[in-house]
């Protein structure tokens, strides 16, 4: 509302939109992980019983969707948060005892041993870019997603703040567990670092198949648990891994279930109505994990639409507090600056992206390179400034018209 009713229902349809990827992608990476690191079975999509666990994921989701939360799994959430903490804590000992020798990132090194002898060698990447070419700017800031900034963890507050006793607590809470959010993204990041450094590439200097920088995102999370912590301490990171992801995507579905009651005044006082609803939500929800599963580059697809959603979602947050805080006469530019910039970050993104406009490709400016951004980078740079020109109009109302938003 604070930006308007027209970009309210933007943001409503987007936020549904991103909130039924982080349902899925929360059905993909738990199964997967209890599948291949639990069960030590294929994670291929032929496999019978990946599905199956896929299936229980989404009956309990129906359940969370449908039932309080505290009623279900409240009592025991702690002690997986807990598991979290720790193992990120362990994980951060783990790279701090390696030494940092093969961190070798910011100079784009990479491992090479032979005959017993490690030596390194300089790739194209680095600190500005990816070993395979890939601009630092804006697709690491897609690709760590809630780590950094989270449209999703935004979406959430309304229903955390239900839960607190006082709304001076809200500060102390929402900022914590952001904090603790970053870090957590921090330690596994470095941990990954870390392994794609080690022994990565041949005598020749090709990547080694089946070395770390070879593996997929789901497989990389039980290979830093039991590099770091052994296979005990590993399984109890895993079952944390795996168990948050699963809460965070039961709020995700919860929350989209009652945008949509509110949005069509669909009566949710009973049970059979509530649980009429989720089962219809979850239907696009199981055709994606499909195509996600059944496609050989699916996730990849999935993770980046939702990587991109989400920071899109926070730019609508952004615009938000910084007019918010422009009406109560408060220092708007820590939220308008990040604003800009992540902006122009998601549609130079998209812009570019084969899942988006590939603007470059078609105007001819990555017919050598498919990793050039100019086009891309001029079209995020145009939005980010109108959207700043839109969100500034809005802060510079007068007292009275700002205010009113508040009622």
């Amino acid at each position: 509302k604070y930006l308007g009713n027209k970009s309210k229902a933007v943001y409503l349809w987007f936020s549904s939109i991103l909130l039924m990827l982080v349902g899925v992608v929360f059905v993909y990476t738990p199964g997967d992980l209890i599948v291949g690191d639990i069960l030590k079975q294929s994670t291929a999509s032929s496999n019978w019983v990946l599905w199956l666990v896929y299936g229980l994921i989404f009956v309990y989701y129906i359940l969370a969707t449908v039932f309080p939360i505290d009623k279900i799994i409240g009592r025991i959430y702690p002690i997986f948060g807990a598991f979290l903490i720790v193992s990120a804590i362990a994980v951060l000992i783990g790279v701090f005892a390696d030494g940092g020798v093969h961190l070798g990132n910011l100079k784009g090194l990479l491992a090479a041993t032979t005959d017993g002898v490690t030596t390194y060698t300089e790739k194209a990447g680095g600190f500005v870019g990816h070993i395979r070419g890939l601009p630092f700017i804006p697709v690491f800031f897609i690709t760590v997603a809630c780590g950094i900034m989270s449209g999703f963890h935004g979406s959430q507050t309304a229903l955390i703040g239900r839960t607190l006793e006082k709304e001076k607590h809200g500060r102390h809470v929402f900022y914590t567990s952001m904090i603790l959010e970053g870090i957590i993204a921090m330690a596994w990041a470095t941990g990954a670092m870390v392994l794609f450094n080690r022994a990565a590439l041949d005598e020749a200097g090709a990547l080694i198949a089946g070395a770390p920088l070879t593996q997929g995102a789901t497989s990389m999370v039980g290979i830093i648990s039991r590099t770091f912590m052994g296979n005990v301490g590993g399984l109890l990171a895993i079952i944390g891994v795996i168990v948050l992801p699963i809460t965070s995507g039961d709020t995700a579905f919860r929350a989209l279930r009652l945008q949509f009651a509110e949005r069509f005044n669909i009566d949710q006082k009973s049970y059979a109505k509530r649980m009429g609803l989720a089962a219809a939500l979850f239907v696009p929800a199981i055709a994606i994990l499909i195509f996600a599963k059944t496609n050989a580059n699916g996730f990849n697809i999935l993770w980046r639409y939702f990587g991109w959603a989400n920071q899109t979602l926070a730019v609508f947050a952004l615009g938000m507090t910084s007019v918010y805080l422009a009406a109560h006469k408060k220092n708007y530019w820590i939220s308008f600056i990040p604003m800009l910039f992540y902006t122009f970050v998601v549609f130079s993104f998209i812009l570019h992206a084969d899942i988006g406009f590939n603007l470059d490709k078609i105007l001819g400016l990555a017919k050598d390179n498919p990793n050039v951004y100019t086009a891309s980078y001029v079209g995020g740079a145009i939005i980010a400034v109108l959207y700043g020109w839109f969100v500034w109009h809005r802060m510079h109302q007068t007292k009275e018209d700002l205010t009113t938003y508040d009622a």
